[in-house]
């Protein structure tokens, strides 16, 4: 495959919309990683103790601060371990990232996921030795604009500068797959802008681009941010979850986004909802996939307080992944959850 490069690791300045959505006990889970016990995806052997690095994804979208209520939820639940959160590029960067063991957990959307194990897609000729700990919330593709530049949907945005998520996400694989459904090329049917969420809402306040894409669960920071200027639009694009389900997996479901999500958002939007997963290594201890299982679902109250999307988590359901192994030890705690 390609080789794609692996962002540096950072500690953050900024999360977008936290004092909504994360409180403060949650931000000293957040920082640059320094990984130990186990290292080699393995993330240490059951009680041999040490730091499990979470990739997440950029400041502007629900991995990171979700990401760092999951590093508290371990650090108070999973004795001898500590857990840091590390922004990446999100869903491709973090399969990467897991598998030369530079990260123990990392957040992945479904398509990306299985084009992973599958040795599929960005990963074609490398599949990857990774396991699900769950599903967690569903990821919505959201397709936005402002208001001033006369795009009502996917089709408006041939010829115009789109913003397509940051390289190796999964906003980019799915964007371009959206694009391409809606008969327009990718490479040469737009002036192509690889931002995060963030970064795409600043572009649109400056009018450097005309619309973006994000992947991401509901509500998503930064858009939070952007609906707060009254100058928000959201895309209908539900009509492409069928097409893309045919060509790719049963992983892309129209789903509207529900009206009053965002501020001025009066009405549902048609979008495309995928499953949104913590993948962990094969090489993990299975005892501590059961351990990590066990904390994040046992305490999904705490996590709701960091991000409503952690809402969605259900251990009746969460070990239903078609398209990836259930970890062992996730299977465990599910069987006796009741899934």
């Amino acid at each position: 495959m390609t080789a794609m490069t692996t962002p540096a690791r950072r500690r953050v300045h900024r999360l977008w919309a936290a004092a909504a959505l994360v409180p403060a006990i949650f931000l000293t889970a957040c920082g640059s990683p320094a990984p130990s016990g186990g290292g080699g995806g393995g993330g240490g052997a059951a009680g041999e103790g040490g730091t499990l690095s979470i990739a997440t994804g950029g400041t502007g979208g629900v991995y990171y601060p979700l990401g760092g209520g999951f590093a508290t939820v371990i650090r108070d639940n999973v004795k001898g371990y500590d857990a840091t959160v590390q922004e990446t590029n999100a869903s491709v960067d973090n399969m990467l990232l897991l598998d030369n063991g530079s990260a123990q957990l990392a957040f992945s959307v479904g398509d990306v996921v299985s084009d992973a194990v599958k040795g599929e897609g960005e990963f074609k000729g490398k599949p990857l030795e990774l396991c699900s700990l769950g599903n967690i919330y569903n990821n919505f593709m959201q397709a936005v604009t402002v208001n001033d530049k006369g795009i009502k949907n996917v089709k408006d945005m041939a010829g115009k500068v789109i913003s397509v998520g940051a390289p190796s996400s999964a906003t980019e694989v799915g964007a371009l797959r959206v694009l391409e459904a809606a008969g327009i090329d990718p490479t040469s049917g737009i002036q192509r802008r690889q931002l995060g969420a963030a970064e795409t809402v600043a572009a649109l306040r400056d009018g450097t681009i005309d619309a973006g894409f994000w992947s991401g669960g509901l509500p998503t920071g930064a858009l939070i941010d952007l609906a707060g200027d009254g100058d928000m639009k959201l895309l209908p694009i539900g009509e492409y979850a069928d097409p893309l389900a045919q060509k790719y997996g049963a992983y892309y479901v129209k789903k509207d986004i529900p009206a009053n999500t965002y501020e001025g958002q009066t009405e549902a939007v048609p979008a495309i909802a995928s499953p949104n997963i913590l993948v962990a290594s094969k090489k993990m201890d299975q005892k501590l996939q059961q351990d990590i299982t066990t904390a994040l679902f046992d305490n999904k109250e705490a996590l709701v307080k960091v991000h409503p999307a952690a809402g969605e988590m259900d251990k009746a359901t969460a070990g239903k992944v078609p398209f990836v192994e259930t970890c062992p030890g996730a299977k465990a705690y599910f069987d006796k959850a009741g899934s």
